[in-house]
This record gives structure tokens, sequence and C-alpha cells, in this order.
């Protein structure tokens, strides 16, 4: 059976792991979202994310799309190549959530998600 927990060792924690992830990293964007990825040694994926409040005012907006991310980081966890992730949103998102959640899963699944066989 899956694990569909999110638990600490799946999250990027310190300034030190974001940093690394910035510098060495492959950078994905479609429009406002970008995913930078890097190889790690663990034998799971990690995931920082980080919208500033400069670019979406409303907090509830911001904790609303960092509940998207996790939630499909975690749904999806086990299908990841072993990498650290931050999400980035790089500005106002003024369109619905569906279309939101629709080009996050395009980045995810064209770029790091495992193929099936």
């Amino acid at each position: 059976m899956k694990q569909f927990s999110f638990k600490k060792k799946f999250r990027l924690l310190n300034k030190n792991q974001y940093k690394n992830v910035f510098r060495n990293s492959y950078v994905v964007r479609f429009q406002e979202i970008l995913i930078f990825g890097h190889k790690n040694d663990r034998k799971y994926s990690r995931l920082g994310i980080s919208i500033s409040k400069k670019n979406i005012k409303k907090s509830y907006k911001r904790n609303y799309l960092k509940r998207i991310i996790r939630e499909f980081f975690r749904m999806n966890k086990e299908k990841f190549f072993r990498m650290d992730f931050v999400v980035c949103i790089k500005k106002q998102f003024s369109q619905t959530n569906k279309i939101f959640l629709k080009k996050l899963e395009f980045l995810w699944f064209k770029y790091f998600l495992k193929k099936r066989k």
C-alpha cells in the first residue's frame, strides 16, 4: 500500500538546502510557475515552496497555492526522480485554481516524473 503522508524528511527545511537547489539546478518555467530541480543522494524526493508576499498579496491565496503544490507532490512522490525541488510562483496569479493545477501538472509530468512502462 502506498504511503501518502508528507513527513518532515520530504521537505526542504533550512536556507542552505534551498540555496543548494537554487545554485545547482535544472530550471523549468511555464508562465508564472518555476520549478527548480537538483539531484540528491537520498532515496526519496524533497519539496520546497517559495511564494513571496510581494507576488501574491493575500495570505489565503498563498496558502491555498501551497496546499495544492504539497498535495500534488504528496500523491505522486513515488513517481518523482530522486531530486530536491523548489516551486516558485513569480507573479500575481489571475487565473482560476484549476488552470494553475493544470499548468503545475504539465510541468511535473513533462520534466520530473518517471515515465510509465
